[in-house]
């Protein structure tokens, strides 16, 4: 498997998996194909590739020193298998190399498994969003510091 930037070879795949993962707020081709177009000039997005598929993307926004995960979607016959780890990894990375101080995410309140998965990524939680969803859920900004410092 490997990560990389998104080419507009990839939006069909991953608008696929947006709508597979994310059905009542995916992002639509057309905005897809504008943020791979460099248009939101903020915006990165990557793909995990396997044999020639892609099985997962990560959307994430930089803005000087605050990365945002906006998102990271793994295929649903291919999950537990790494690949939103790799994904992860790659999106800290590319936060680092563009000097950002951290990295910041929200995750629905009743999302054990993610909760988990970002915890054991080492984000703590930093604040709470009261009906941050559309249904009235929850969300926990989680935060990475990459500075080194002991605060988030």
């Amino acid at each position: 498997m490997i990560v990389r930037s998104a080419g507009s070879d990839d939006i069909d795949s991953i608008a696929a998996l947006e709508v597979e993962a994310f059905p009542d707020d995916a992002w639509t081709r057309d905005y897809l194909q504008i943020a791979i177009d460099g248009k939101m000039p903020t915006v990165r997005i990557l793909v995990a590739e396997e044999g020639g598929v892609v099985v997962g993307h990560a959307l994430m926004s930089v803005v000087y020193e605050i990365a945002e995960l906006q998102r990271i979607a793994v295929a649903a016959d291919q999950r537990r298998q790494g690949i939103g780890r790799a994904l992860l990894e790659a999106c800290v990375e590319l936060a680092r190399e563009e000097q950002a101080e951290r990295v910041l995410l929200e995750v629905r309140e009743d999302n054990a498994a993610a909760l988990a998965f970002y915890d054991r990524a080492g984000f703590v939680e930093i604040d709470r969003r009261e009906r941050y969803y559309r249904d009235g859920a929850t969300g926990i900004v989680l935060a990475m510091d990459l500075t080194g410092s002991t605060d988030a």
